[in-house]
């Protein structure tokens, strides 16, 4: 069936339907068009010069090397051919600006870089009459260099070091990197010591193939923890609440512990201080605000410890549900193993994506209007009027379309989990369910995925700028300001994580039902509301369990990066080594168990689904697995009980009551 718009289904079925509709087609279409306008930022810089100014580079005087050029008004020296010299060459290479993050000179074009070290002005001259290239300006003839005066303003500095044209962008590069090292050590600001600097450096050259194989190790890691994290979800969740339960009752004993002693003390060193001092110190705290201030912690202290054990109590019977739904979502990576290729589509897609965005970004930076800087004299591409708002456009279709990619992921993983659980017989599943969840994807749902993306967005957008005004007035804002953007940050993030997993759950009634994103996103949030207990369970320890694995996998590659690296002796080049490492293993781990966490957040809302619509009577079966059916008939067991349990409290009471009408009925006849 075509891509078309179709009214919404009247009635919720809540199974994967075969007869499928295209959802949410206007932003499908808005989102075409921003795209369009993506491509036509790239095409513009294409076209005005400013993708051959980054490539071929150009000089102070607006002139692109390796072609001819067209003069510009105002500007000297434009407008020259440069067929002949491809090769962008700076006077003074190691005059970087640290804060603007740029070189800092004069740049020429010349037709070959120096391949060796120029250290007076007669090499200079030597240089170009040999060589035929000119690394004087254009005006200076090379075989005056040593007697013209402009030599000192005009000329590179000396000593000119050997250069070096770099691949693709046609600098002239030091060979010598040592005139950077005020720049490296500006970026690396933890380093104040450039023999430390290289020994780190050079160890992690050393330690390439370890850092390598320690890669791939929590890459493997990774994907036998999802598989197995079924065996050992039970233990982890209860060794967890154990631990839980066991800390906050020890720190509230502790707590009591030391206000109580410290009350006896002070009880018995109170006269004694009361002897020695007549007058009380006004600006000193007295030992009674000391034990007022313990009271205060051990009294809260004890709140929470109490209402954390009624949490416990009452959501004991909800932590068998999230051992379950990790035991299920175990058998899911068995049954669907490309689900473990998803981080790398994804992150494929988004290092893709964002080397095309950084392409363009530098593009637009060497595209626009030419103008003369007066402090310094050289011609500087800038975007003016209209098109400078062409750099934010192209900032906004960062995120929201890196988000689109997320969200595909999310949705293609949901599309995948949702046709593994509504498939009575496992053996009938798709070939590739994967394949088909994401040509589902693409024929019916790019619009919904693009709405709830562009909802993160927006959400997004003003935490950026807010982060960023924070950052700019840092050390000039007053501690209200402060405080007041420090909120305002924390509850835009607070939100986009909410509206994250709303999202989530959206594109999963999507999968099933075929609606739009708002009723899909509604649907799925009345499904949540009504199980919030659960939810709240499956967040917090499901969470938690899943951050001990990622930890879990990070000390493990960390442990076999020491094991690897110990027969370095020298100890302090296994730092960086070792923070690449742990750093990769958890960022890796991360993706991953990501994956899983959708899986579990899947299976949870087509859980809860299927409790609400069927019975497991005939013509409503369960749709569930047999994990999650032993947890539904062990709830309807304690069910069970307890009603019992409950008439058996009512029986007594009829009894009596029966009793006492029979007593009466005799004494009513004879009457």
């Amino acid at each position: 069936m075509g891509c078309c718009g179709s009214a919404e289904r009247p009635k919720r079925e809540w199974k994967p339907l075969e007869d499928r509709s295209c959802t949410d087609l206007p932003w499908f279409l808005l989102f075409t068009l921003f795209l369009v306008g993506m491509c036509g930022i790239c095409g513009f810089t294409i076209a005005t010069g400013g993708a051959a100014r980054l490539v071929f580079g150009y000089d102070s005087y607006g002139n692109t090397c390796g072609q001819r050029n067209e003069p510009i008004e105002g500007v000297r020296l434009s407008g020259l051919d440069h067929t002949d010299r491809k090769f962008v060459f700076f006077l003074d290479p190691c005059n970087i600006d640290i804060i603007q993050r740029k070189i800092k000179s004069m740049a020429l074009c010349v037709s070959q870089c120096p391949t060796e070290e120029l250290a007076t002005y007669y090499d200079l001259k030597r240089f170009a009459m040999i060589n035929g290239s000119e690394l004087c300006s254009y005006e200076l003839p090379g075989h005056k260099y040593p007697q013209l005066p402009e030599r000192f303003e005009k000329c590179p500095k000396l000593p000119v070091p050997e250069s070096k044209a770099l691949p693709v962008f046609n600098r002239c590069t030091p060979v010598d990197i040592s005139c950077y090292a005020k720049f490296a050590e500006a970026v690396v600001t933890f380093v104040s010591d450039n023999s430390m600097l290289n020994r780190l450096i050079a160890g992690v050259a050393a330690s390439k193939e370890i850092i390598v194989g320690l890669c791939l190790l929590a890459l493997v890691l990774s994907m036998i923890l999802m598989v197995i994290i079924r065996y050992i979800s039970a233990v982890l969740v209860w060794i967890l609440t154990a631990l839980v339960v066991l800390g906050s009752l020890g720190g509230t004993s502790v707590l009591w512990w030391l206000y109580i002693d410290y009350r006896m003390t002070m009880n018995e060193t109170m006269t004694k201080d009361l002897r020695e001092t007549e007058e009380p110190n006004d600006g000193m705290k007295t030992p009674k605000d000391h034990a007022q201030g313990l009271l205060i912690y051990a009294v809260s202290a004890t709140v929470f410890t109490g209402i954390l054990l009624l949490l416990m109590l009452f959501m004991r019977k909800r932590v068998a549900l999230t051992i379950a739904l990790f035991h299920v979502a175990g058998k899911v990576f068995i049954h669907l193993p490309l689900l473990a290729l998803q981080p790398f589509c994804t992150f494929l897609a988004l290092s893709l994506f964002w080397v095309y965005w950084i392409m363009v970004l530098l593009f637009l930076g060497t595209t626009g209007n030419p103008e003369k800087n007066e402090d310094t004299g050289l011609v500087e591409f800038r975007l003016t009027g209209a098109l400078q708002y062409m750099t934010w456009y192209h900032a906004v279709g960062l995120i929201w379309i890196s988000e689109f990619i997320l969200a595909c992921q999310q949705m293609t993983v949901a599309g995948a989990v949702v046709t593994y659980y509504f498939t009575r017989d496992k053996t009938k599943l798709p070939v590739t369910p994967i394949l088909s969840s994401v040509l589902r994807l693409v024929r019916y749902h790019l619009g919904t995925v693009a709405k709830g993306s562009f909802i993160i967005t927006l959400v997004k957008i003003p935490r950026l700028i807010l982060m960023y005004i924070h950052n700019q007035l840092k050390g000039k804002e007053n501690a209200c300001a402060r405080c007041m953007l420090k909120t305002c940050i924390c509850c835009l993030w607070c939100l986009e994580k909410c509206l994250n997993y709303l999202n989530q759950n959206a594109y999963a009634a999507t999968a099933i039902n075929s609606t739009s994103f708002c009723n899909s996103a509604r649907d799925a949030f009345m499904i949540l509301v009504e199980n919030a207990l659960r939810v709240a369970t499956i967040n917090t320890i499901g969470d938690f369990v899943l951050f001990l694995g990622k930890i879990l996998i990070m000390t493990c590659t960390a442990f076999a990066g020491v094991l690897a690296l110990n027969y370095q002796r020298d100890y302090t080049e296994w730092v960086l080594p070792l923070i690449i490492v742990c750093l990769f293993a958890f960022l890796v781990a991360h993706c991953f168990l990501s994956i899983f966490e959708i899986v579990v957040d899947v299976l949870f809302l087509c859980f809860a689904i299927d409790t609400k619509y069927n019975n497991g009577t005939p013509g409503r079966e369960f749709y569930m697995d047999k994990a999650l059916m032993e947890f539904v008939e062990n709830s309807r067991r304690s069910m069970a009980m307890e009603e019992r349990g409950r008439s058996k409290r009512a029986c007594p009471k009829e009894e009596v009551e029966l009793t006492e009408v029979k007593t009466m009925a005799p004494g009513t006849s004879s009457a």
